[in-house]
C-alpha cells in the first residue's frame, strides 16, 4: 500500500502549474452553473429544479471526506490525477450531449452526480500536491494561483462553450471541446514532484506473526491518518477554519442566480457568455490574484471575512442599482472579482491549517465543508428569487453573508481570549 503523506521536495514548483491543472475542476463547474443552467432557463424548466440540479453538483464535493483516503494510502497523487482526469473530461463531453430540456433532466443528474466525483478525485491530488510543493510564506500566492485556474476554468466552462452552443447546430460541439482543453491543461502535472512518505508516527506494530503485522498495516495507516486529522482538529487554527467552512461567508451562490436575471435586466446570451463566462472568469482570476497578495500580507482569516462583507455589500448594492443592461455588466462582473478574493483567502486558510501529512484526506474535509453553504445558499436564494423577485435572492446572500462573518468574528475573539489564558496559565506554573 503506497501512502501520499510525504515531505516537501527539495525545490518547490511554480503556482502556474496549479493554475493549469486545477482548470478542468472549475471548467466542469462552469460549464453546468453558467452552460446548462441558461438554456435549462430558455427551455422554461422550473428555477428550483435548476437549483436542485446545481446542488446535487456539490453531493459528491460536500461527501468526498470519506473517500480521499483513498489518495492518501492507495495510488500516487499523479496517478489519481491522470484517472480522474481523464473521467472527468469524459463527463463534460457527455453532459453537452444530452438535451438541456425537461426531458434531458434525469440524465442530466446522473452525469452530474458522476462527472462532480471524478473532478473531486482530480482536486484532491492537486490540492495534496500543492500543500507540499509549496513555500510556507507563499500560501498566499500559491492559493490565489490556484484559485484563478479554478474560477478561470469556470469562465471557459461558462463563456466559451455558451458561445459554442449559441452558434452552432452541433449539440454535442461544446462539451467535446470544452473537455479537450481540459485534457491538454492536465499536460502540467509533469511538473510537479511526488514526496516522500511521512506520517505521524504510532507505537510500534505488537510482537508476533509476520503475516499478522502485514494484516496490520492498512488499519494502522488509516489510524495515522485519523492521528493527522485530530491534530489539525484540536489546533486553534485548524477548528476556526472549519468553522470557516460552515458559515455562509464568500459563499459566492448568488452567481448561480445572474444567468437567471438575464430578461429581467435586458442581457441576452452573448452578454451572459460575456459576464458569468468569460469577462467574469477574468476578473475572478485577477481577483484570486490580488485575494492571494493581501493573505500572505495579514492574518488570512481576517483577510477571508474581510472579503466576504465586500460580497454582501456588492450583492446589495447590485439589488439598489437600476436593472438595466449596464448595471448587470457592472455587478455581475464587480461580484466575479471579490468572488476571486475569497476563493484565494479561503484556500490559504485551509493550506495553513492542515499543514501537510494527509493532505487529501483533510484538504477534502475543508473543501467538502465549505460546499455546505454554497449547496443551501443556492437553494435558499433560489426560493427568494422565485417567491419574490432577483431583490429578494440577492438580499437573501447579502444577509446571510453578514451574519456569518458576525458569527465568525465572535468566535475567533473569544476563542483568542481562553487560547491566551490558557498559555498564560501555563507560563505561571
Amino acid at each position: 500500500m503506497t501512502s501520499t503523506l510525504d515531505r516537501a521536495p527539495a525545490r518547490y514548483t511554480h503556482p502556474l502549474v496549479f493554475l493549469l491543472l486545477i482548470i478542468p475542476f472549475g471548467a466542469a463547474s462552469g460549464f453546468l452553473g453558467v452552460t446548462i443552467v441558461y438554456l435549462l432557463g430558455k427551455a422554461g424548466v422550473n428555477p428550483v429544479t435548476i437549483a436542485v440540479l446545481t446542488g446535487l453538483s456539490f453531493v459528491p464535493h460536500t461527501v468526498k471526506f470519506l473517500y480521499a483516503p483513498l489518495v492518501d494510502l492507495t495510488l500516487t497523487r499523479k496517478q489519481w490525477f491522470v484517472i480522474a482526469s481523464v473521467t472527468s473530461a469524459l463527463g463534460i463531453a457527455l453532459l453537452g450531449v444530452i438535451p438541456a430540456t425537461e426531458d434531458g433532466l434525469p440524465w442530466l443528474r446522473v452525469l452530474v452526480v458522476v462527472g462532480n466525483f471524478a473532478t473531486a478525485l482530480m482536486s484532491m491530488s492537486v490540492e495534496s500536491l500543492m500543500a507540499y510543493n509549496t513555500a510556507p510564506s507563499q500560501m498566499g500566492r500559491t492559493a490565489g494561483w490556484f484559485q484563478a485556474g479554478n474560477l478561470g476554468g469556470s469562465g471557459l466552462g461558462g463563456g466559451l462553450a455558451l458561445v459554442l452552443a449559441e452558434n452552432t447546430t452541433h449539440a454535442w460541439l461544446p462539451g467535446v471541446v470544452l473537455a479537450i482543453v481540459c485534457l491538454l491543461t492536465g499536460v502540467a502535472i509533469r511538473f510537479t514532484t511526488e514526496p516522500e512518505p511521512n506520517l505521524p508516527e504510532l507505537s510500534e506494530v505488537p510482537p508476533g506473526a509476520a503475516a499478522r503485522q502485514e494484516s496490520l498495516r492498512p488499519w494502522r495507516a488509516i489510524q495515522r491518518v485519523l492521528l493527522d486529522l485530530w491534530l489539525v482538529a484540536r489546533s486553534r487554527m485548524g477548528y476556526l477554519g472549519l468553522l470557516i467552512c460552515f458559515l455562509p461567508i464568500g459563499s459566492g451562490a448568488a452567481g448561480n442566480l445572474f444567468p437567471l436575471f438575464a430578461t429581467e435586466w435586458g442581457a441576452n446570451a452573448n452578454d451572459v457568455a460575456a459576464t458569468s463566462g468569460a469577462l467574469s472568469g477574468l476578473l475572478s482570476a485577477l481577483g484570486c490574484m490580488i485575494g492571494g497578495h493581501f493573505c500572505d500580507r495579514m492574518d488570512r482569516k481576517l483577510a477571508y471575512a474581510v472579503f466576504g462583507s465586500l460580497m454582501s455589500i456588492c450583492a446589495v448594492l447590485m439589488a439598489w442599482a437600476p436593472h438595466n443592461l449596464n448595471m448587470y455588466y457592472v455587478f455581475v462582473l464587480s461580484y466575479g472579482f471579490i468572488s476571486g478574493l475569497c476563493y484565494a483567502a479561503f484556500t490559504a486558510v485551509t493550506l495553513e491549517a492542515i499543514g501537510t501529512g494527509a493532505v487529501a484526506t483533510k484538504y477534502s474535509i475543508f473543501a467538502s465543508l465549505s460546499n455546505t453553504p454554497i449547496a443551501y445558499m443556492g437553494i435558499l436564494n433560489g426560493f427568494f428569487y422565485e417567491k419574490s423577485g432577483s431583490n429578494a435572492g440577492l438580499y437573501s446572500d447579502a444577509i446571510m453573508g453578514v451574519v456569518g462573518v458576525l458569527v465568525f468574528l465572535l468566535v475567533a475573539l473569544v476563542s483568542r481570549s481562553l487560547h491566551n489564558r490558557y498559555l498564560q496559565r501555563r507560563q505561571s506554573n
